[in-house]
């Protein structure tokens, strides 16, 4: 329940160099307490969409305009070719059909909009040393193997998603690093993690700032 708590209340400070220079009209899917509300132009128009409704309670007293409920079941009320920003921060995962979503997003951004999203990488190091060293794949309450994740991507994966589904990537980068520290047989065993099977193994997660293909 506690860590629950901190992602209802996260403000996702690593995301803010994938945010657009210019935006108006935002609206934020999965916006918990609309902590997130804090790191965007107090001057644009925000909703928020959330379906913990003790947390959209919370939002409602930050965000103009709160839709209590998941994305499928408030999709009629957002209006359509209406914002110029959306984000996403750890939601696409959760979705039963991720590709129905990109599609349908693009009908509640403007010509010009951007989605801002940031999405698990499957590969991430500690990740993989759960299934190739310890060969387990246990579903937990958090991580990357959140008992709730119905969906898993890598990067090569992710950026066939995105073009696959009509959309081109303006920023595409890795966030939320592991950090090996100290010396030893266990660091150089990272190192060569990461030479041999790419950097990418690094990140928790990607981050992504991607506009509707002309």
């Amino acid at each position: 329940m506690g860590k629950k708590v901190i992602y209802f209340k996260n403000n996702r400070k690593e995301m803010i160099p994938l945010l657009p220079q210019q935006y108006s009209k935002v609206l934020e899917i999965g916006c918990g307490e609309g902590v997130f509300r804090q790191n965007l132009s107090q001057d644009s128009e925000f909703w928020g969409v959330e379906p913990d409704r003790a947390s959209a309670k919370v939002a409602a007293k930050k965000i103009e305009t709160v839709l209590i409920g998941t994305y499928e079941e408030m999709y009629n009320d957002i209006p359509n070719d209406y914002f110029d920003l959306v984000i996403c921060n750890d939601v696409i995962e959760h979705l039963v059909d991720h590709d129905v979503f990109f599609q349908s997003i693009k009908k509640k951004l403007t010509k010009d909009g951007c989605l801002v999203a940031s999405i698990p990488n499957v590969r991430y190091i500690k990740n993989l040393n759960e299934l190739l060293v310890k060969k387990d794949w246990e579903y937990k309450s958090d991580g990357i193997l959140d008992r709730t994740h119905l969906r898993f991507f890598t990067e090569k994966s992710l950026r066939r998603t995105i073009i696959d589904n009509g959309f081109v990537v303006d920023k595409f980068m890795g966030i939320n690093p592991y950090k090996k520290k100290g010396f030893g047989v266990r660091r150089f065993l990272y190192n060569l993690a990461i030479s041999l099977l790419g950097a990418d193994l690094r990140y928790m997660q990607f981050g992504i700032c991607i506009r509707i293909s002309a």
